[in-house]
Parts: C-alpha cells; structure tokens; sequence
C-alpha cells in the first residue's frame, strides 16, 4: 500500500491540496495559455510587489526565517476536489503497441544508460514502446515545451526542481499525486525528501528519477603533495579555507578552490543550498512551499557573510572563478590545468560517472580514474546536508487514458528497486529509494566505491525542515539567472551587501509580477 499522505511534510491538507490542483488547471484553461507561456516574457521591474497578508514577511532578512511568524503560510483552507483521474488500467483495453515519447535532457554517459534502461523495457514488454528524443538540455527543453501546441507536445517530459512552480500551474501536466493514489503504488521505501522535493502545495506533480545534488571534486594526488590526508575533504567553509591555504602554500596547485557563477551550478548554489545547510529558508512561505512565495530571504545578513567569505577566497588568491561554465565542464578541466590549476571544485554529483570515465580515457595524463576524491560539499555546518536538485519524470495531460497509462508503466518502472539500483551504479546519480542500496550492482559499488555514495547520505542526513527542500519559485529560472548574475559580480570584486540588495528587488520584481500573472 502506499504510505499516507499524512507522513509526509505536506503543509495542506489533501482536500486543499486537491483544489490547488483543479484552480490551477481552470485558471490557465480560462487564460487560453499555460502559466508556462505566461511566464516566458520578461517581466516589468517596476511591477509592485502582492501587499503582505498577515503573518508573511514584510523584509528580506535571512536570519529571520527561522521565525514561524516571519514564514507563515498566507495559504487559507480550500473546499475539498478530488485528484484528477489517473487511468492506470487503461492499457489492458489498449488495441495494439501503445507508442510513447519522451523529452529528455541527459547526454553522454548519462543519456547511454537511459537508453540501455528504456531498451531493456522496451524489450520486457509488448504493450509500449518508449521512443526517446533528447532535447540537448533542460533549458531547450523547456523552451521548446513553451512553443509547442498541445498537439506536438511529448506524452512525458523531464523536468527539473527549478521549473516545479511554473509546470504545476501550466495546467498541462496530469499530476503523478493523482496516478499513485490510482495505483495504490507502495512508496515506504522511496525517500520521503525525493518526493517531497516535487510536491507544490501539498500535491507530487512529477515523479523523482535522476535526482543528484553538489559534492567536493578534488584530486588526491595534490592533497598528498601538500601534506593533507587524501581520505579526508574540508566540511566547513572554514575547512576550505584552511585546506585551501595549505595547498597554495605548498606549491600543490596555484589554487585551493575553483568556483563558478552558473545559473544551475554556483551561481544558484552558494545561495540555495548554503541556506538550506544554515537552516535558513531562501524564501519566505516555506521557501514557497506551503503557498507561492512572494520574497526571497538571500540578501540579508547570512546570505551577506557566505557570499562576502566566496570573495575573500578569490582576493586571497585561495579561490578562482572561471565565470559561467556554460558547458558544465570548464571547473573539472581547471584541476588539470597546466599553467594556474586548482584542487577543489563543487559539481554535481551526477558528473561523477563522466569524471569517472574522463580520467580513465587518459584526458589528464598522469592522473587514473582512483585520482579524484568525493566528499559532501563544504557548507557553513559541521553536519554535511544538501537539497535534492536534479529532474523528474512529469506526465503530459490530454494525450489519452492509454498513453497516460503507458506513462504511468513506464514511470513506475524506471523508479523499481532494480531499476535505481543500475542507474545509480552507472551514473552517480541518487537512487530514489532506500532498497535500492540492497541490490546488486548498487550494493557493491557502494561498497567497493564510496564515491559514489557521498551524495545520497549528504542527502538523506543533516537538516529535516521546510529549508531542506529546495525553494520553488514560479520564475526560478529567470531569479537563477539573476542571483548568477549578482554571484559573478561579487567575485569580481562587487559590494556584496549591494548587490545581493539588487538582486533582491530583481528576483521580487520577477516573483510579484509571475504571481499577478497567475
């Protein structure tokens, strides 16, 4: 059976969580276009801000946001609207193969094995046939999801955790909340941050699948060179600090720590997760949880003293920035760089299958694939924690009760025990669910491998509260894009008081004028 809603930290109630969803769906039906569409225009920066009901937050204080009065919910109770239905036996009625598409955004050794596992059901299976179509990456995905009828739209789409808000709203998606309570699927062993990640308002809009979060990249070869144990990684901020002194100290590497300004990676976050590990919310309303959010928190004293410590690295020569790492790998070629190389760099877990393999094809010649160490990433706790990022698995609504149901089978076959447990093992990625840690071959790389496990107890240790959950903005995207903008800048060497203050008004500009959208 499956666990009851009750058990997870929803915030609304499953008859008010169920209104959401009808409200949501009959406001962009009423509009003729999605939130999603709505939302793809740049808005007006003089918008006002919605005036603050009570018991939301009337500052941008960080610090404050473990105040119950300062975050509370300006959500009221809503009459009580089923799920929408989720047809999960419709293809037994199916007349032939029932054909489904897929968008997704994964490349080189992470799309080679979502292949080999599609084939593999493919090939298990006569009533569907998945056919994949990769979108390069989850921006041309999304873009491409914005202009495309409902016609040409995909039956299944990945999405990640910074466009939740914004499809939940879109009214185009069938939400996954509606197909696990058809299903009755039994979701005790799946890990309660992995689906309350994808929750907006009470409600799983999107199933978890190739979630990761950051971890510490270093080389150990240069950790030994400056007299460091390469089995232990800096914990603290000021554990970086130290270790970055003694390497540039040593002569080990021109730099301690190499760091980055991108939208889905530094840029975002320094900010996001950092708070998350302060247990400080980077938005008020539960991080936008329990209601949409009409602030953002990043600019007060904490955000203030984590993004003023960044910058002391950088003009103590302890740190480099190499700017946007637009291709995703520009701060792991930084280690081997001959001429000003560094030791550390933060990246997302899921590289570590690719860093893996890059080092074993003699990429950086001198170092093997037992070269490169993993620890959690360094955060302002001595407790390593992070929030889940990655993407998720979302169904298309108004392709039909058999393609739903198509989406609905394959869905729950990529989320299997045996499933996560071979993804996880080939990728770096976080398996979804805790048994998958049993199984073979996850079991044993686990083992043989530790690496490969830093993500997942990062992610299921440390905080346990609403600032454990990623923050969920209808325009996350666009804040990303501003909170990267306000990260390069202060590695330049900005004030960084004013210029998280700018980028404050920026993102509340951005969030007031989605929430009048919508």
């Amino acid at each position: 059976m499956r666990s009851p809603a009750g058990s997870r930290r929803r915030s609304l109630t499953r008859a008010s969580a169920a209104f959401v969803v009808a409200g949501s769906i009959a406001a962009a039906c009423s509009s003729g276009e999605s939130a999603l569409e709505i939302d793809s225009g740049e808005p007006s920066g003089t918008t006002a801000a919605p005036a603050a009901t009570s018991g939301s937050t009337s500052g941008s204080t960080g610090d404050a946001a473990t105040d119950d009065t300062a975050v509370a919910s300006t959500t009221t109770q809503a009459p009580a609207v089923e799920l929408p239905d989720c047809p999960v036996d419709a293809l037994a009625g199916a007349d032939g193969v029932v054909e489904l598409t897929f968008w997704h955004a994964l490349n080189d050794v992470l799309e080679d094995s979502l292949i080999e596992l599609t084939d593999a059901y493919n090939a298990g299976q006569d009533a569907v046939r998945v056919t994949l179509q990769n979108q390069i990456g989850y921006d041309e995905a999304l873009d491409k999801y914005i202009q495309s009828s409902a016609d040409s739209r995909p039956d299944l789409i990945q999405i990640p955790e910074f466009t939740l808000q914004s499809f939940a709203q879109s009214g185009t998606l069938l939400p996954v909340d509606a197909c696990l309570e058809a299903s009755g699927l039994d979701t005790s062993n799946f890990l309660e941050r992995a689906l309350d990640t994808y929750a907006f308002e009470g409600v799983v809009w999107s199933m978890p699948f190739n979630v990761s979060n950051p971890v510490l990249y270093y080389l150990r070869p240069k950790f030994e060179a400056a007299g460091l144990d390469p089995d232990v990684s800096p914990i603290t901020l000021e554990d970086m600090r130290t270790t970055s002194q003694q390497i540039v100290d040593s002569g080990a590497a021109r730099y301690g720590w190499v760091v980055d300004s991108g939208p889905n990676s530094g840029g975002a976050w320094f900010l996001e997760q950092w708070f998350a590990r302060a247990d400080q919310l980077y938005a008020n309303n539960d991080n936008g949880r329990s209601a949409p959010a009409t602030e953002v928190l990043f600019d007060g004293p904490t955000g203030v003293e984590l993004m003023t410590f960044v910058q002391s690295m950088i003009v103590d020569e302890l740190a480099v920035s190499i700017g946007d790492n637009s291709g995703g790998q520009d701060t792991y070629l930084k280690l081997i760089d001959p001429s000003a190389d560094g030791a550390m760099t933060i990246g997302t877990s899921a590289a570590l299958g690719g860093v893996i393999d890059a080092l074993g094809s003699g990429l950086a010649p001198g170092l093997t694939t037992d070269d490169v160490g993993v620890g959690p990433m360094p955060g302002p706790s001595p407790e390593p924690s992070a929030n889940l990022g990655g993407a998720s698995l979302a169904i298309v609504d108004g392709k039909g009760d058999e393609k739903t149901a198509a989406a609905w089978d394959y869905i729950t076959y990529l989320t299997t025990a045996e499933v996560q447990s071979r993804w996880a093992s080939q990728t770096g990625y976080v398996p979804v669910r805790s048994d998958a840690l049993d199984l073979e071959p996850l079991s044993s790389t686990y083992a043989d491998d530790p690496r490969f496990r830093v993500a997942y107890d990062q992610m299921v240790g440390g905080i346990d509260g609403q600032a454990s959950l990623a923050p969920v903005l209808g325009p996350q995207r666009e804040v990303r894009a501003v909170t990267a903008n306000a990260t390069a800048a202060i590695f330049a060497g900005a004030d960084v008081a004013e210029t998280l203050a700018d980028a404050a008004d920026q993102a509340n500009a951005l969030i007031a004028s989605y929430n009048q959208r919508n």
